[in-house]
């Protein structure tokens, strides 16, 4: 937007425009971005890292099963300089344990298929294939490395391919990881259906969804989570199909979200996430205290539609809305969540 369209607004689109502006930035503590990306203050006293003074020291205790033993024996007595004979009463002054990981290398077994003529009629006999000619030369311990390095230390193909080359002398192929993953997927679906069979006798199941990137293409990773157990539940959809696949027809008594529309009507009562309604009631505060006039009208929005006429003139508590528009962060916390639970209570 250039200077020319800026002159041909009106003047209540350009009141709008400024009022946008000024709306405070939101951070991980008012809305869903991550804390990395929150602006770092710094602190009062700050000092750096490491032990500070009066710290009690912690040394690393010693190993339960050591691998080796080396003992250390005077040779000479260091006051007269005569030498210590074999023979001598020693006695244990100190302990120390060296740590270190031996040198980790690929351990290769070849597999050799001899054939040799048939001593009774001639023909050729064959020794049967190993398992290995027609399949994976990778074994198990690798295929749980790959696994272990991509889906907890999050770590890329390109740099899981060089860990495996740099750490293990190993050529690893980013086709043949991914082919890794693909051949370990039978396993963890035994797994996934166990975890959605628990999670389809629930009776409370809170869930949630957020953007991610599957071989390059936009998608979305949806969490299912019950006492007993979760479902991480990839798709490219964001709609509401996602859900009713993933819980097979069961309606949970209580079905916990943000307000999302795709997260609608899966149980028999709603509770609307907390944690989402507390960030958005800390940005409509920031808003007001930055004396931006949305202040009062997002603390609004965050009720559901019924409550609403808690701050009507006639509202049982409408006498709490001053405060509210003054800012204060408690009157804001008891409309939001406290006013909402009487309100079902008394149904």
């Amino acid at each position: 937007m250039d200077r020319s369209d800026l002159q041909e607004l009106s003047k209540e689109q350009l009141i709008d425009l400024v009022l946008r502006l000024q709306r405070p930035d939101k951070n991980s503590r008012t809305s869903s971005k991550p804390p990395s990306t929150d602006k770092k203050e710094k602190r009062e006293n700050a000092r750096p890292g490491g032990a500070k003074p009066g710290h009690e020291p912690h040394n690393r205790r010693l190993a339960d099963n050591p691998d080796e033993f080396r003992d250390h024996r005077p040779t000479h007595c260091e006051l007269c300089g005569g030498a210590v004979t074999a023979d001598a009463d020693l006695e244990l002054i100190g302990e120390y344990d060296e740590i270190e990981i031996p040198p980790v290398k690929p351990y290769v077994v070849r597999h050799r298929r001899f054939a040799c003529p048939c001593q009774h009629c001639g023909a050729e006999a064959k020794a049967p294939a190993p398992a290995v000619a027609t399949a994976t030369p990778f074994g198990p311990r690798i295929h749980a490395l790959a696994i272990y390095y991509k889906g907890f230390q999050a770590l890329s193909y390109e740099r899981l391919r060089l860990m495996f080359r740099d750490a293990f002398g190993l050529g690893v192929s980013e086709g043949a990881l991914m082919n890794m993953f693909i051949r370990s997927h039978v396993r963890f679906k035994i797994e996934a259906e166990k975890a959605k069979a628990v999670l389809r006798a629930a009776r409370v199941v809170a869930s949630d969804e957020t953007g991610v990137r599957i071989e390059g293409t936009n998608a979305y990773h949806w969490v299912f989570h019950c006492k007993d157990a979760v479902v991480h539940q990839p798709d490219y959809s964001r709609a509401a199909r996602v859900v009713e696949e993933t819980m097979g027809g069961h309606r949970p008594q209580v079905w916990i979200s943000d307000r999302y529309s795709a997260q609608q009507s899966h149980g028999e009562r709603h509770q609307t996430c907390l944690a989402h309604l507390a960030r958005d009631t800390a940005f409509a505060l920031d808003c007001r205290q930055a004396g931006h006039r949305s202040g009062p009208n997002a603390v609004i929005k965050l009720l559901p539609r019924e409550h609403h006429r808690l701050f009507g003139i006639g509202g049982v508590h409408h006498r709490l809305w001053p405060d509210v528009i003054k800012g204060s962060g408690a009157s804001a916390r008891w409309l939001l969540f406290t006013a909402p639970a009487m309100i079902e209570s008394q149904r």
